[in-house]
């Protein structure tokens, strides 16, 4: 089957997008990647298998994709191009990435009728509400996450099949919406073998770190992430023992606030922020760690995603300590991998985190459980078989 995904970014990098079009590939399937040109980037190339098609695109549209469902702008714009692609790529069904360009699809596909999978990458409208820039003028009179929510639900209708990360987010969509559950499949965002079989150690980094108890944070900064609670939380720890250290790889638009905290609570010389770094050192920063954290505060977002963030974490035998945000609450407590704190509980993350510090046959009890898990049930080469078997399966 020629599949069209569509995705309204650059690529790459996206992890998912490639991962995902990769085991199609491999499959037997074709892929051909519709995404956007902002930099001059070549129109045409093969990438990993993967048929990239890059369509030009301006300052304008950019700003005008987060009010796509507020003015008719952008899908207008973006559906002219996606008849353009599934037209010229003979394109068999469409594989949509996330909502920001679903209207714009559909409303292509209006002309080809063909069948479409919609991929919910995450819950849009209900993240969306925790946006800053959402949160101001004049993003709070002209966003608004109910519309979205909305079209969410029309285009969930409309698809032939959805794809959601976590069982909790299906379980979710089926208790607002009337449909059969065969219609939504699970594909979890999770690791490839290669990261923890083949990973690529910076030695400098091991060495950095070889002398302390690393408390580990990979991925976004931004404030619903729950990492005050770990910052907050570490002059208790430190009165317990100086040889704590919290190192947050990553940034968001919010990190000024952390970096505040730090000072106010001057643990300058104990919170190690590194900002964004290529993926390529993840695995050296983990295998440094020595427990790595997930704080996420709850909402009904977080309660229905897991990062894979956790599933790296995991698969270099690290326990974890995460927040009770019920999907990644249920999935450490099955699996046994780690412990979880109440969300914002500073005292509760205080309490586990010295568990785990005072616990080292629980921590490599623990650690050994997740890694075990990755290897035997949830690497992505596993957990892709849902998705290689919606598309052998699907039919008009």
């Amino acid at each position: 089957m020629r599949i069209g995904m569509l995705l309204d970014a650059v690529f790459p990098p996206d992890p998912r997008v490639e991962n995902e079009a990769v085991s199609l590939i491999r499959a037997g399937h074709e892929v051909f990647l519709f995404c956007l040109n902002y930099d001059g980037q070549k129109a045409k190339e093969d990438w990993n298998g993967i048929e990239v098609r890059r369509y030009r695109a301006t300052w304008f549209d950019y700003k005008m994709s987060a009010l796509a469902y507020t003015f008719p702008f952008y899908t207008h714009s973006m559906a002219k191009k996606i008849q353009q692609f599934l037209k010229k790529n003979c394109i068999e069904a469409i594989h949509i990435h996330d909502m920001q360009i679903a209207g714009a699809a559909f409303k292509a596909n209006q002309q080809f009728q063909l069948p479409v999978v919609l991929d919910l990458h995450e819950n849009r409208p209900e993240i969306m509400k925790f946006y800053p820039h959402l949160q101001k003028f004049p993003g709070i009179l002209l966003i608004h996450p109910r519309k979205w929510k909305r079209k969410e639900k029309d285009f969930v209708k409309k698809s032939d099949r959805t794809i959601v990360v976590t069982k909790e987010a299906k379980d979710d969509i089926l208790s607002r919406l009337e449909m059969v559950s065969e219609k939504i499949t699970v594909v979890p965002n999770t690791v490839l073998k290669s990261f923890y079989t083949e990973p690529k150690l910076e030695h400098s980094i091991l060495q950095k770190y070889q002398n302390n108890f690393v408390l580990l944070y990979i991925g976004d900064t931004g404030l619903r992430r729950g990492l005050l609670t770990a910052i907050n939380a570490m002059p208790a720890l430190l009165e317990v023992s100086a040889t704590i250290r919290l190192v947050i790889v990553g940034k968001s638009s919010e990190d000024l606030v952390l970096i505040e905290a730090v000072k106010r609570l001057k643990l300058e010389a104990f919170v190690d922020f590194t900002g964004w770094l290529d993926s390529d050192l993840f695995a050296s920063y983990i295998a440094a760690s020595t427990l790595c954290i997930s704080p996420l505060h709850r909402n009904l977002h977080h309660d229905t995603t897991y990062a894979n963030k956790i599933f790296q974490y995991m698969s270099f035998a690290k326990p974890v300590l995460v927040s009770n945000a019920t999907a990644q609450k249920n999935l450490v407590e099955e699996v046994g991998a780690g412990l979880v704190h109440r969300d914002r509980d500073v005292e509760d993350f205080v309490a586990k985190t010295l568990l785990l510090y005072r616990g080292e046959d629980l921590r490599n009890e623990m650690g050994d459980k997740g890694k075990s898990f990755v290897e035997n049930e949830f690497s992505w080469e596993q957990t892709s078989e849902n998705l290689v078997h919606l598309y052998d399966n699907l039919r008009r």
